[in-house]
């Protein structure tokens, strides 16, 4: 990260941080380093603009694609109500089961649901199902995968729900390729007539983009 990024998500934080149990989210990392996990979760500043978008719609369900350790998950599902819902998607069982033990540790557990395999399948299960629809879905998987996971996300939010995309200035986008995973993505999000999007500039180790859709 460039110093001023750094210096950037460090104010961020700290600004907001007597809001929230830092703590608890400082554990989640640290038990994801600790079982092997790649070390690619969002920073602690978007996982504070994620809870804020959360809170922002009164989110009471939240579908996110892409588990790892449950870091992202925890930001969201302490965003939800008591009788809230997150359903979260995850292709290793190894992960899976990191995520789950964080949740738990988190006093979340039981707004949460770790669904493991293929997010695709997963995705077409809930649509078979005919779910109660979400009001925000994140995408935070394999970015090939990006434009399948945004065509079955739309047939499971409600219209005025938001669906997050992350990694979305990443994946070589700013230097024109448009062929990229994140690049189709980013098409797609800006065509399609039922959303109206956005794209803001996030911290990580590096400065990235937070895709944010509104259905409706």
């Amino acid at each position: 990260m460039s110093e001023l990024s750094q210096q950037i998500d460090t104010y961020i934080t700290n600004l907001f941080g007597p809001r929230y149990d830092h703590p608890l989210f400082d554990d989640i990392h640290t038990a994801a380093q600790q079982a092997g996990l790649p070390s690619i979760s969002i920073s602690a500043s978007q996982g504070h603009l994620m809870h804020v978008l959360a809170k922002i719609v009164g989110a009471r369900r939240i579908l996110e694609i892409g588990s790892l350790g449950g870091y992202s998950g925890a930001w969201l599902a302490s965003a939800l109500p008591p009788d809230g819902k997150l359903i979260t998607l995850e292709l290793e069982a190894k992960h899976a089961e990191v995520a789950r033990a964080n949740f738990k540790r988190a006093g979340l557990d039981e707004r949460v649901t770790v669904l493991v395999g293929p997010a695709s399948r997963s995705l077409e299960r809930l649509i078979a199902e005919k779910a109660e629809p979400f009001d925000i879905v994140f995408i935070d998987a394999d970015k090939g995968g990006y434009v399948g996971y945004l065509k079955q996300a739309l047939q499971l939010i409600r219209k005025g729900g938001i669906i997050l995309g992350d990694n979305t200035l990443s994946g070589g986008v700013l230097d024109g390729d448009a062929s990229s995973g994140i690049g189709q993505f980013n098409q797609a999000i800006a065509q399609e007539q039922s959303l109206t999007s956005a794209i803001v500039p996030v911290m990580k180790s590096h400065v990235d983009g937070l895709s944010i859709s509104v259905v409706g």
